[in-house]
């Protein structure tokens, strides 16, 4: 039975649920056409202010389908290339989305489901979340932007270790280094990431796109054009409608309503 990404929601948060029990949530062409097909068609729905990822059961993700791999092995190289564009599709959709996305993750998070994880704005981690960059393991080099996102959170010899020794890393671990925002008791990340959620929910959707924007392109800017760039969004997000909304709540000590 091939995998699938069960779509549902929970007040204003999307909920993509990755469910393949049988191989502990692996990840295939079905379900990165699902993610990518969930999210654009959410982006422009006003009811949906955020997103969270989680896996069925008590796995997040194992990362990659072994025996998928193997039979890949017997065809052309072009139907590998064609599945990891696919995966690279869905993760270059979650850190180009505009609105907030989270992970919640308990049990194990390995190979592309680690590095699904890190491509999220979010993760709420249970206590007993493993961590593991295990392709070598297999002698395979990363996909989904693991190599990326690692080289350039932690120090390289940290990343050295998880992506080329194959190491294992606690989710208390991973919040030390800020990779990880919340470690939570086991059972209780999906939980957790709701009320993260909920927070995010209620601030203005507007100049949440225009910082998770202003997050993405910093590391490739110069300080001129971050400089710039922070002076656009904040111009705009001011005579927005927010923006006037936001104020005025401040000011007269009440909760504002965004939309």
């Amino acid at each position: 039975m091939a995998g699938a990404l069960k779509s549902t929601s929970e007040g204003q948060t999307l909920v993509l649920t990755i469910s393949n029990p049988e191989f502990k949530n692996a990840l295939g062409p079905e379900i990165y056409a699902a993610g990518v097909e969930a999210l654009n068609a959410a982006e422009n729905n006003p009811d949906i202010r955020s997103v969270v990822i989680t896996g069925e059961g008590a796995v997040f993700c194992a990362g990659g389908n072994l025996q998928r791999l193997q039979a890949n092995r017997r065809e052309l190289p072009e139907v590998q290339a064609q599945s990891i564009d696919g995966l690279h599709n869905w993760i270059d959709s979650i850190r180009t989305y505009p609105k907030p996305v989270i992970a919640a993750v308990e049990g194990a998070a390995a190979g592309a489901g680690f590095s699904l994880a890190l491509a999220c704005d979010f993760c709420v981690a249970a206590d007993n979340a493993v961590f593991v960059m295990s392709y070598s393991t297999v002698a395979l080099s990363p996909d989904g932007g693991g190599s990326w996102s690692l080289a350039r959170a932690l120090p390289r010899a940290l990343a050295s270790e998880l992506l080329m020794a194959g190491e294992r890393i606690s989710a208390q671990r991973l919040h030390d280094f800020g990779l990880v925002n919340r470690v939570t008791a086991s059972g209780a990340a999906l939980r957790d990431a709701f009320k993260l959620a909920e927070r995010l929910n209620a601030r203005a959707p507007n100049a949440l796109a225009s910082i998770k924007d202003l997050i993405n392109d910093a590391p490739g800017n110069t300080l001129s054009q971050q400089l710039a760039s922070e002076r656009d969004h904040f111009v705009r997000n001011l005579h927005h409608a927010n923006g006037g909304e936001g104020i005025s709540a401040f000011l007269e000590k009440r909760t504002p309503q965004y939309r």
